[in-house]
């Protein structure tokens, strides 16, 4: 495993290949920018045996092709990578006042409905990938997003890995594979990575990196804690327990 993330982070400064596109909702008249990284070996992934499919949400205001520090472990690993885009000019801009929780849920819909939206338009269009068992990460905001679609039981959602979400809580389900890597920088509202008790009858898996910030879980972020990010997923993705991961 140190080999690596030895050449991963030597990849960092790199531009991955990946191809770029847009899926257009017709349902809300909303054209969603994306991106593709495929896997290093995509003759292996065939209809009879599809590779496996994970779903990047940046956090808001990060561009959304700024995790290829994600990308190039999870290309290696042999997922198609899907990156999208939900901040576009026209939305309106993310609550800073007031309730945060009530005044987002918009804006957390809204990116649920993306999600949607794109696994089933991409499940057409890619039959050597599976569609129906997707690991969905996400960032701040992001995080937000995909636990909020997460909470729907949608019955398409394998695995949710979260980087430093805020404010919609973890999802209470046996069924679902669920890691959330924190940073101390910023307060998490009470509840969301549930208690002592829930984590361990739901097998949730959280981890706090100590002395991280909220940006180290982006490509802007400092080698040594991308380097602790892609070793406590790499071993998530390797179904490794919680209590394995930690000791990483």
């Amino acid at each position: 495993m140190n080999y690596l993330v030895g050449v991963l982070l030597a990849l960092l400064s790199l531009s991955s290949f990946a191809e770029h596109a847009n899926i257009y909702d017709e349902s809300r008249d909303r054209n969603i920018p994306i991106s593709i990284a495929y896997p290093d070996n995509v003759k292996a992934c065939q209809s009879s045996r599809p590779c496996e499919v994970i779903f990047i949400s940046a956090g808001y205001r990060v561009p959304y092709e700024k995790y290829t520090f994600l990308t190039g472990l999870l290309t290696k690993l042999n997922y198609l990578v899907v990156s999208i885009d939900h901040e576009l000019p026209s939305d309106p801009p993310l609550s800073r006042t007031g309730d945060l929780y009530e005044t987002r849920i918009e804006n957390w819909q809204r990116g649920a409905k993306t999600l949607e939206v794109v696994q089933d338009k991409l499940s057409k269009r890619f039959i050597n990938y599976n569609f129906k068992q997707l690991t969905l990460i996400g960032h701040s905001n992001g995080g937000d997003i995909s636990t909020w679609l997460a909470n729907e039981n949608s019955s398409y959602v394998k695995q949710l890995i979260t980087l430093d979400h805020k404010r919609v809580t973890l999802p209470k389900n046996k069924k679902l594979k669920v890691l959330s890597i924190t940073s101390p920088e910023y307060p998490i509202k009470k509840g969301v990575l549930l208690t002592p008790s829930e984590r361990k009858r739901y097998a949730v898996c959280i981890i706090e990196i100590a002395n991280s910030k909220h940006m180290d879980l982006t490509d802007y972020g400092s080698v040594i804690v991308k380097e602790k990010v892609i070793q406590i997923i790499n071993r998530f993705l390797s179904n490794k327990t919680c209590h394995s991961i930690k000791n990483t």
